[in-house]
Order: C-alpha cells, then sequence, then structure tokens
C-alpha cells in the first residue's frame, strides 16, 4: 500500500445453482488465496453467493434464509485477511416487501454496507424485473451478520490509512446503462469501482465488455474491478465465461476468460489522485449525499507484480512502436509545415552536426517541405565545424545532405571563435565553459543571420530530454525559429531516427546507411577537441548520465508527479541490475537538481510542437518560477542513500 500501489482481484469461483454452503466455502477459498498473495480488494460476482441463474428460485424464502447464512459464513471468514471484500447475493429486508439483488461489502470479520442494484434488465435474455427490484433512490437499513448496516446504492468505502483508496459498488446492468452509477462515485471521491457481474457469453460481446470496462476507468480517472459469473452458472439457455478485468484509466492490466480462480493486478490510487487533481475539469462533488462508510487495513508494502517499462516514452511492442513513431514524425511535421506557411519563410536553415537531434529534426524538416510540395533545396544544411568535431560526424552530416537532396553549406567557425576568445580575453588553452559556450553561440550566429540573409527559418534541433536537464547553452543551440524536437525526448529521438532508416532501406538504402551509422555514433555536443586517435572526447552520458535514467526519471517526475522515492522504487523494476541503487541515487540526484536550476532556460524557449503528454513549454503543460528551491526532492534522494 506504501506509495499508493494495492493490489485488487476479480474472482470467479467454482459454483453450483441454488448450493449455497458450497458457494460460500469456494468463495473462503478464494478470499484465504486472495489474502496469501497480498490482495487488498477483492471483488466477487453478481449473486455468487446462490447463482445468478436461479430465476424462480429467488422467490423462495429458503434460498434467500441460505444467502444469509451463506453470507454470515464469509463475513466471519474473512477475520484476519485484512481485505475489503464484495460480495454478491439477494435480500429481502424485513420490512420491505421487495427483493433486491445486492453487494454485501465487508473488511476483517466487520460487514459494512449493503449496495443493492440500480438498473434491472428486463429485455433479450435478462429477466431480473420478475426477481428483483430497482433500488435507485431506495436507502434503508438492514439486520445482517449480527449488525445493523445500511442498504444504500448511495455509499462509498474509504480507506482510513491511506486517504487515496476510496471503493465504489455497481452491479452488471449499471455499468451498461447511459449514465452509470461509478460516474457519480467517482465525482464523490471514489477512486476505485468494483462490479460484481453476471454477463453471459455471446460471440463478439467479449470486445465490447473490454472496451467497455477500460473506457469507462478512462473516462472517470479510476481503477475498475470486474468480476464475472462463470460456467458453474446455469447452460439452460446461457453460457458464462468468468470474463473478468482489472483496468485503470483506460488501461487494462489484467484478465481472464473462460476460467475460474483470481486475476489480479497491481493499481495506484496515487497515480489516480494526481490525475483527478491536475484536471481542472474533474468534478467534485462533495455535496452529492454520498454516505461514506470507513475501513481500516495495514498499510503494508505491495509486492509489485505490474510491469515496469524502462522506456515509458517508447512502446515495447515493435508494431505499436513502428505506429507511435509514424504518428509523432507526422504531428511534428505538421507543426512545422504551419509554421513554414504561415511565416512564408523561404527556405529552412538548420545546424547539422551529424548527431541524433539535428538529423531527426532534418528529416522532420525534409517531411514537412514534402507537404507543402516544395523541393528538397528549399532546406540549407549548414554544417559548422570547430575545435571538437570529428571527422565521423563531419562525413555524416555531408552524407545526410546529400541523401535527401538539401543545398549544404560548410562554415568554419574556428577562427571567428578564436577571434571572439581575443575579444573577452580567454586563453584558447583555457577549457572551461566559457570555450564550449562560445563555439555553441557562434553556430547560432551563424543559423540567425543565414537565415536573415536568405528569408528563411532557424529550425531547432533540441530534444525534450535537454531541456529537462538544461544540457544546450544559452542563447546558443537553447534558440531557433521554431523547435521541432522539443517536446521528443532523447530515448524516442533514437526510435524515431531507426524507425526513418527502417521505412527507407529499399527505397533509399544509402540514407538507411548513413541513418544507422549516426545512431551507432555516441552522444555529444563535440565541444571538446577529439582524442589522438581522432575518437569523440567528450560524450554526454558520460557527463549527465544515461539518457534512459533521465528519460525515466522526467516521466514519471512531471507527468505524474511521483516523489523521488517512488520514482526511485520504479525503477529499480524497470533496469533491474542493469544498473544498481548507487548508480541510480547518483543520476537521481544530478537529474533534481539540473532539473530546477536549469528551468530559467526553459522560461524561454523558442515555439515548437507538443506530440505527447510530457512537454515542458512554458506557454504549455509545464510553469515553474525559475527560482524555485529543490531542497525537498534532494532531501528525499539523500534519505535513499542511507
Amino acid at each position: 500500500m506504501r506509495d499508493g500501489f494495492i493490489k485488487v482481484a476479480a474472482a470467479t469461483p467454482a459454483l453450483r445453482v441454488a448450493d449455497c454452503a458450497y458457494n460460500a466455502q469456494q468463495t473462503i477459498h478464494l478470499m484465504a488465496e486472495a489474502a496469501a498473495a497480498g490482495v487488498k480488494v477483492l471483488c466477487f460476482p453478481e449473486l455468487g453467493l446462490t447463482g445468478y441463474t436461479c430465476a424462480d428460485l429467488f422467490l423462495q424464502p429458503t434460498l434467500l434464509e441460505g444467502a444469509r447464512r451463506a453470507l454470515e459464513q464469509v463475513v466471519a471468514a474473512s477475520e484476519g485477511l485484512d481485505m475489503l471484500v464484495a460480495v454478491g447475493l439477494p435480500l429481502k429486508p424485513d420490512h420491505r416487501s421487495h427483493l433486491y439483488n445486492c453487494a454485501a461489502v465487508f473488511c476483517n470479520g466487520q460487514l459494512l454496507g449493503i449496495v443493492p442494484k440500480r438498473h434491472i434488465p428486463n429485455y433479450t435474455e435478462f429477466y431480473e424485473g420478475r426477481w428483483f427490484a430497482a433500488a435507485d433512490g431506495y436507502a434503508g437499513t438492514v439486520e445482517l451478520c449480527g449488525a445493523q448496516v445500511d442498504l444504500n446504492p448511495d455509499q462509498i468505502f474509504r480507506c482510513e490509512g491511506m486517504h487515496e483508496l476510496c471503493v465504489g459498488v455497481e452491479i452488471c446492468e449499471d455499468l451498461w446503462v447511459t449514465n452509470p452509477p461509478s460516474v457519480q462515485l467517482c465525482a464523490a471521491g471514489a477512486t476505485v469501482i468494483l462490479n460484481l457481474s453476471a454477463s453471459d457469453e455471446v460471440v463478439g460481446k467479449d470486445s465490447y465488455r473490454r472496451n467497455l470496462v477500460a473506457g469507462q476507468s478512462g473516462r472517470l480517472v479510476c481503477a475498475y474491478v470486474y468480476a464475472d459469473a462463470g460456467q458453474g452458472e446455469s447452460s439452460t439457455d446461457l453460457v458464462y465465461a468468468g470474463h473478468d478485468l482489472i483496468a485503470e484509466n483506460g488501461s487494462l492490466l489484467a484478465e481472464q476468460r473462460f476460467a475460474e480462480g483470481l486475476v489480479c493486478a497491481d493499481i495506484d490510487v496515487s497515480k489516480l489522485a494526481f490525475e483527478r487533481c491536475r484536471m481542472s475539469t474533474y468534478p467534485n462533488d462533495s455535496d452529492c449525499g454520498m454516505d461514506e462508510v470507513d475501513f481500516g487495513l495495514a498499510v503494508t508494502e505491495t509486492h509489485l507484480t505490474r510491469p515496469v517499462a524502462p522506456n515509458p516514452f517508447v512502446p515495447a511492442d515493435l508494431t505499436h512502436r513502428a505506429e507511435r513513431c509514424r504518428e509523432i514524425f507526422t504531428l511534428a511535421s505538421l507543426g512545422l509545415r504551419k509554421r513554414l506557411e504561415h511565416a512564408r519563410a523561404k527556405c529552412a536553415v538548420i545546424g547539422l552536426s551529424g548527431g541524433l537531434d539535428s538529423t531527426l529534426a532534418l528529416l522532420i524538416t525534409a517531411n514537412a517541405m514534402e507537404m507543402l510540395h516544395r523541393p528538397a533545396t528549399d532546406i540549407l544544411c549548414v554544417t559548422m565545424p570547430c575545435f571538437g568535431t570529428t571527422d565521423r560526424t563531419r562525413d555524416n552530416a555531408t552524407k545526410l545532405a546529400e541523401c535527401l537532396g538539401t543545398a549544404f553549406k560548410r562554415v568554419d567557425i574556428g577562427e571567428a571563435v578564436n577571434v571572439h576568445f581575443r575579444d573577452i580575453g580567454l586563453d584558447s588553452a583555457d577549457r572551461s565553459v566559457t570555450y564550449e559556450n562560445g563555439q555553441a553561440r557562434e553556430r547560432t550566429q551563424v543559423l540567425m543571420d543565414t537565415a536573415n540573409l536568405l528569408g528563411g527559418m532557424v529550425i531547432g534541433t533540441g530534444d525534450l530530454s535537454e531541456m529537462a536537464l538544461g544540457w544546450s547553452t544559452y542563447n546558443g543551440d537553447h534558440m531557433s525559429m521554431y523547435a521541432v524536437n522539443c517536446s521528443i525526448p532523447k530515448t524516442l529521438v533514437r526510435h524515431l531516427t531507426a524507425w526513418v532508416s527502417d521505412e527507407n532501406r529499399e527505397k533509399n538504402p544509402a540514407l538507411s546507411a548513413v541513418l544507422d551509422d549516426i545512431l551507432d555514433t555516441p552522444v555529444s555536443p563535440e565541444l571538446l577537441p577529439p582524442e589522438e586517435n581522432g575518437q569523440i572526447a567528450q560524450k554526454t552520458e558520460d557527463l549527465v548520465g544515461p539518457y534512459e535514467l533521465h528519460d525515466f526519471f522526467l516521466y514519471y517526475t512531471v507527468r505524474y508527479g511521483f516523489p523521488p522515492r517512488k520514482v526511485y522504487r520504479l525503477a529499480r523494476l524497470a533496469f533491474g541490475e542493469k544498473y544498481d541503487k548507487d548508480t541510480i541515487l547518483k543520476w537521481m540526484e544530478n537529474f533534481y537538481r539540473r532539473f530546477f536550476v536549469q528551468q530559467f532556460k526553459r522560461s524561454c524557449v523558442p515555439d515548437g510542437p507538443k506530440v505527447g503528454s510530457v512537454t515542458l513549454s512554458p506557454r504549455g503543460d509545464w510553469r515553474m518560477p525559475s527560482d524555485a528551491v529543490s531542497e525537498l526532492w534532494m532531501e528525499q534522494v539523500r534519505q535513499l542513500r542511507q
């Protein structure tokens, strides 16, 4: 439960129609199994203590009494299990003439409340209206399991030790109507919805059901646990498949079908709470008349079984990755197309270094020009070798421009930079940051003035990861007239470039060959002289840390607001033995330090297209004061070192 994680489960037990004692024992068996697996919230199917297909037997007092005794058994058996459980049964309150289809919610031997079904289907194969009354608008009390509890559809169950865990309940058809109760439950604070269901199986229904559950979890920014009746139900006219589903904020986490037993998943209620907090349109209906029932769970460590991707910006599935790359490439191209068209730019000017970022920027620019039906010669690639430029990157820049058919110009800036160093009194043997930044600013001056001369526009090449770390020279490569890579992180830059290479392997093999070599080149600003053997002396990831770590930190810090201790926990799971504790913490500390200190650069960045859920534009998703202090975050990192 720490860090907002909690394990939930949907259960489909073995079942005998109308055999309440047997059904209670099977329910108890799965409760024990769930508790042993660390489950804290467990949902069973609709009318699971009797079976959904009892038909006119529901009107028999003998069955109803058997269901009450079965409930007493399972509630008593829950004592000591430290788990919130919902089971289904038919219930007729003593003072009412109607029978209700109910969910009984209990925890650690205590019955907390009874939630009756609101919407009673009475169409096609469903005939519930013959036996059950709709509970919409009804609230009362009932004596069960030695306690007087509410029988009320308008109640939610809140965990005292974990306030973000708030559970609402709806039953089968309640989800399928135009205005499901879960809408109001979530508006009142529920972060987890349990659905006790008995949905029969027909061809194609599983896909609709899956989309319905995942979609509802996305619309309501909640976790949704759907427990379905299984094959033990009567087969007189229908078949039940036990299609259990668990979804979180639009993503399906786990499912099973045509099976009995448990399906479990780890959900993150703190992430859901953060997402709701940042959404100004999310409803906050605290005066909706919903009753809150408290329950307690021990705050323990949840053993996480959900996969944590080491590259959250990059889909692991190759087909999905290719689709994502195509979409991002198109979005960035469309943004640049619009800007070139609006500005009536006669050309696009790009500083082409032979590195990954400028390569991707050029590929996007070439695509934008093609969209505008303009020739590739309307792109001017300028390579500006200086003290740290290697033959490999210089040659790759030249080959890339040739493969794409762009205009090309070489401007050796070494002499101009040395004049500048003399002007400001810098010894050329001084390898300080001024030595490096002087080259970057000279390159930007060449690009800007060339664009002015030609009536063109300078295309920025810096990526999202560099923006996060401030790994750019202020008023140097930090500046452009339109920054096409600004919301593309370094890990994704690599995959986008590889995707373009793969797309051109047959029709333009020369382009693929040069792109492959660029992908194989170490990332470097090349601002320090090469080593004696001509190899790159300045490798970015040796200086600031691995970009895959920084992109991981960036994603969970900005997208979900996770504190450092939670980001670290996920990083250990995601990267396994690739990075040890000290390595992760070393670069995590560097990330938070740089992220805060370098905000002043992000406060004045050029325009550029948002293509993903994380961006750092001061006009868009990220507004942060340039003088904010990082101590609270750094303190957590220091504590993790202990």
